[in-house]
């Protein structure tokens, strides 16, 4: 499945893409959460992880993680790569 595939599926693809980005941005915790909420009833979350961990995105809100949690996800030896 390319980029475009899943994206298509994606449950952001119709949201404010500011509600994603809110890291360092003032957003606070609560904008992560309603970000978070959004990739909670997405069908493609784990493609969207996968895709920014593979891409080592440092920044939003990508497969209902924070830049902070990827990070800790690749120092935990959780992902290889």
């Amino acid at each position: 499945m390319s980029h475009l595939d899943w994206h298509a599926r994606a449950a952001c693809r119709t949201a404010d893409p500011e509600l994603f980005f809110t890291d360092g941005q003032g957003g606070g915790r609560g904008s992560a959460d309603k970000a978070k909420a959004v990739c909670a009833g997405c069908p493609v979350t784990a493609r969207c992880l996968r895709d920014a961990l593979s891409r080592d995105l440092q920044h939003g809100i990508w497969g209902g993680t924070t830049a902070d949690e990827r990070r800790e996800m690749r120092r935990s030896g959780a992902v290889r790569g």
